[in-house]
């Protein structure tokens, strides 16, 4: 009987397991089956199915005894979204999530619940689309012990290409470094390159060494530091890796840090671009593992090239761009696994070169031939050049060279046959003549080939027809005179980017061979006439980029523009003179997300099936001459764009009413129609789903009253109603916790500006409000005093970095974000400011009486104040005589 007691009590225990484990996995199925309902696209996520098991799904790991979902890798899955998903925070046992090299969006990051996620260890959200200040949530996360929050940028060291997700970048800031890392004490991995911490001073390197002591990895590349390297940074024994290039831009430098050699276990150094000056310590490091040295670009750095005793473990020494001399290496540095390396002018010698002996794992060279910022003719001949690129050749698995500011006068073209190896190529600042330039051609290995800035002396030759491997084509300011016909050759071609080039004459029919092209880039290029038909041929494009290219008129796509495009991603032909209607065929582009025809000569009406087009983000059709009701041709498909995120017109000659759902229903954050010639009342059945970030109508014909459910729209950052013909009291928006522009000027706003003092309606009355324009109304009555203590945002320090308007209303994806600049009345004129700091109240030409209350000297950030044209009286208050 005792042994089926114990048989009853296991098989009940192991019964609660089961059942305890097929709950888990109904509530974490439940919640994820939630996820690929708020992406736009779930095709990378065909086993997310439902009534499947959830810990089968690709991305998905579970604890194998609760059941819980602990993992979730969605990394590099071409995912998009507006948002986090509030569902993902249900996933409560996660130990790892990954959401990098996506494009989740950013509208609600701030307020995402990440302190639920108490058991989470990694946490990675690299280059995934979010925009605004790191979440505070994070900062609770106490057992984290990896954060990439980092964008990981482009090496245009060997061109502009790279793979797909550089396309998410984040646009991340924080203002008190201290107060985000006081509580993650067992971070072992630290990644924020270019997150902002400009904001957050002096302090990033004593807050990492009081409160994350046992750091490993620290990466903070492109982050806006300030101040010195802190020797606070010593106590950090535990570093391996250090990332800090592209920092610290103060006019003043600062020394080395002496204190990173004397690091045990270090393996990467990366301080390039980080203004070091003075002598570099002539000690060897500590490290007997150390792999990358990256001192490039520090002008003032001084002393000798470090002697490497164990340079049997350096991969990548990039001294490039320094002041450095050289003592010739020892026979005894052995560096065989040496991959990357980088000199300036001053270490390009055979003595020093040839000490190196063959370096057999050499992938990468770099070689700035400049002096003292200037070409060095030293430099300029086949007996100087020719010893160089000979020991070059002896480097069979060299991939990778970049020259720079070479002159290549009197060097014979034979010279090139030593890189028949090369993948990739740079030369950028070099002087070439043109039998050099016609033997680059002969080197048929290339895949990637940069040239920049380089004087060519004419046009560019057909002999680069010949580089049929070539994939990336990168040509800067270099080249005059036509395109040659041979690039139709370079048939594997995949990326094309030109740019500042002085090319003359048509767009040759030839580009239309080029069938496996995917970016074409072409910006301020002097071609002249129609867009050939034959880019119709282009299948596999995916963004075509051209703006101010100085196409004549007839490039106006006389005929329908091709289908055989119609996988673009993304369509930008702005500036182009391109005149005629807005080609309807534009509907068979079905996978656009960005199509932005401005400041071309575009008449007639738009066509509905824009709006019909399936995931459509941004739409820019401003600055043309389009005309005719908004409502009566594009209503009924434009309330269906539910995927349009940023939707401007502006600067055209459309009429009408503004459809309602452009404000009460659809998915719009920014809607600008400014100076078009819109009439009649504004839509006002606006609900809490208003997603609006800026409505900009200023200088339309719009009459009545504002509508009260503006107040529901509560992300709005910007409302610009000016020069219209509104008659209403001052607005009830003051509890509108975004909102940092408010633009009324020239309508006929009447009564007093109010008394927000005491209002039961907000907490905090404009809290963001950083510009406020009622000039040119019929406002009446006094200004209280208590009114300007409510602008807590004016009352800040001024700050230099520019985060006064530099959260507006960047809409960001696939290499693009969308920019919102405002116009204001600024000593006379009006001027337009952008991603600036400018702080402004203008409240000119209005009937305001009584005395200028002394609180306007609390708001120190104030830049520019307009209370010219009313019937104040008494004196101006003190602290506005002292201000220039």
């Amino acid at each position: 009987m005792a042994s089926i007691g114990w048989v009853l009590l296991l098989f009940l225990a192991q019964l609660h397991t089961l059942l305890s484990t097929s709950i888990a996995h109904r509530a974490d199925g439940g919640n994820l089956t939630h996820l690929p309902v708020s992406f736009l696209s779930t095709t990378r996520l065909s086993s997310w199915r439902n009534g499947t098991d959830c810990c089968l799904w690709e991305g998905v790991g579970c604890d194998p005894s609760s059941g819980h979902v602990t993992i979730l890798d969605l990394n590099n899955r071409c995912l998009s979204s507006h948002g986090l998903d509030p569902a993902l925070f249900s996933l409560i046992s996660l130990r790892r999530l990954d959401l990098s090299m996506n494009d989740i969006g950013g509208d609600n990051i701030r307020s995402a619940g990440f302190e639920r996620f108490t058991f989470l260890t990694h946490l990675n959200l690299s280059n995934s689309g979010l925009y605004g200040q790191i979440p505070p949530s994070i900062s609770k996360l106490v057992n984290l012990l990896s954060l990439d929050l980092s964008t990981y940028n482009i090496d245009y060291s060997l061109g502009f290409y790279g793979p797909n997700y550089y396309d998410y970048y984040n646009y991340l800031w924080e203002s008190s470094f201290d107060t985000f890392v006081v509580n993650l004490s067992n971070l072992r991995e630290l990644y924020l390159d270019s997150v902002d911490l400009s904001n957050s001073g002096e302090e990033w390197g004593t807050s990492l060494a009081a409160y994350v002591p046992q750091l490993q990895v620290l990466s903070l590349a492109d982050c806006h530091l300030s101040g010195p390297i802190h020797k606070a940074l010593s106590r950090l024994h535990s570093l391996v890796v250090i990332k800090l290039q592209e920092n610290f831009y103060e006019p003043s430098g600062r020394p080395f840090p002496e204190f990173f050699m004397d690091f045990p276990n270090l393996t990467v150094l990366q301080l390039s671009q980080t203004d070091l000056e003075g002598p570099l310590p002539s000690r060897p490091f500590q490290s007997k593992n150390l792999r990358v040295l990256d001192l490039s670009y520090n002008m003032n750095l001084s002393g000798h090239v470090p002697n490497f005793s164990n340079a049997s473990s350096l991969e990548t020494l990039r001294l490039d761009g320094t002041n450095l001399v050289y003592d010739i290496p020892t026979p005894s540095s052995n560096f065989t696994s040496l991959k990357e390396l980088g000199l300036k002018r001053n270490l390009i010698s055979m003595d020093f070169l040839s000490a190196f002996g063959r370096l057999e794992s050499l992938h990468q060279l770099d070689l700035d031939c400049f002096l003292d910022n200037e070409l060095d003719h030293d430099l300029d001949s086949g007996s100087d050049l020719g010893p160089i690129f000979s020991w070059i050749g002896q480097h069979k698995n060299l991939t990778s060279l970049g020259l720079f500011g070479c002159n290549f006068s009197g060097v014979p073209p034979t010279l090139l046959s030593n890189f028949m190896n090369l993948k990739n190529l740079k030369i950028q600042d070099c002087n070439l003549p043109r039998p050099v330039l016609h033997a680059v051609g002969n080197l048929t290995g290339l895949q990637t080939l940069a040239m920049d800035d380089c004087t060519t002396y004419g046009s560019m030759p057909s002999s680069i027809g010949n580089l049929t491997n070539l994939r990336n084509l990168h040509i800067l300011s270099t080249f005059s005179g036509p395109m040659p016909a041979a690039i139709g050759g370079l048939t594997n071609l995949r990326n094309l980017y030109i740019k500042d080039v002085g090319f003359s004459g048509p767009m040759p029919a030839a580009i239309g061979e080029l069938t496996n092209l995917r970016n074409l880039y072409i910006e301020d290029v002097g071609f002249s006439g129609p867009m050939p038909p034959a880019i119709g041929k282009l299948t596999n494009l995916r963004n075509m980029y051209i703006e101010h290219s100085g196409f004549s008129v007839s490039c106006g796509f006389s005929g329908p523009m091709p289908a055989a495009i119609g996988e673009l991603t993304n369509l930008v032909l702005r500036v182009c003179n391109f005149s005629g209607s807005v080609p309807s065929s534009i509907v068979n582009l079905t996978q656009l997300t960005m199509l932005d025809l401005s400041f071309n000569s575009l008449n007639g009406e738009i066509p509905p099936s824009i709006f019909s087009l399936p995931i459509l983000t941004h739409l820019d059709l401003s600055f043309n001459q389009l005309s005719g009701p908004i409502h009566g041709h594009v209503s009924p498909s434009i309330c269906n764009a539910t995927e349009l995120d940023a939707l401007d017109l502006s600067y055209n000659y459309l009429n009408g009413p503004i459809p309602p759902c452009f404000i009460e229903n659809i998915h719009l954050r920014v809607l600008n129609l400014r100076q078009n010639r819109l009439q009649r009342m504004l839509p006002s059945n606006i609900t809490t789903r208003c997603h609006l970030q800026t409505i900009d109508l200023h200088g339309n014909k719009i009459e009545g009253r504002l509508p009260r459910g503006l107040s529901n729209c509560t992300d709005l950052e910007v409302i610009d109603f000016g020069s219209n013909k509104i008659a209403d009291a001052f607005p009830w928006l003051r509890g509108l916790p975004k909102l940092f522009v408010l633009v009324l000027r020239s309508n006929q706003m009447y009564g007093t500006i109010g008394d927000i003092v005491g209002d039961t309606k907000c907490e905090e009355c404009f809290p963001s409000l950083q510009i406020i324009d009622l000039a040119s109304n019929n406002f009446s009555g006094t200004l209280r005093p208590q009114w300007f203590k409510q602008l807590k945002s004016m009352m800040a320090e001024f700050n230099s970095s520019g985060k006064t308007l530099e959260t507006l209303n960047t809409l960001h994806g696939e290499e693009r974000f969308y920019q919102y600049s405002i116009e204001i009345m600024y000593k006379g004129e009006d001027m337009r400011f952008g991603m600036t700091t400018v702080t402004a109240i203008d409240f000119s030409k209005n009937s305001l009486e009584g005395t200028i209350p002394e609180t306007f000297g609390s708001l120190v950030s104030l830049r520019v104040l307009n209370l010219s044209h009313n019937a104040f009286t008494g004196k101006i208050p003190a602290q506005l005589r002292s201000n220039d």
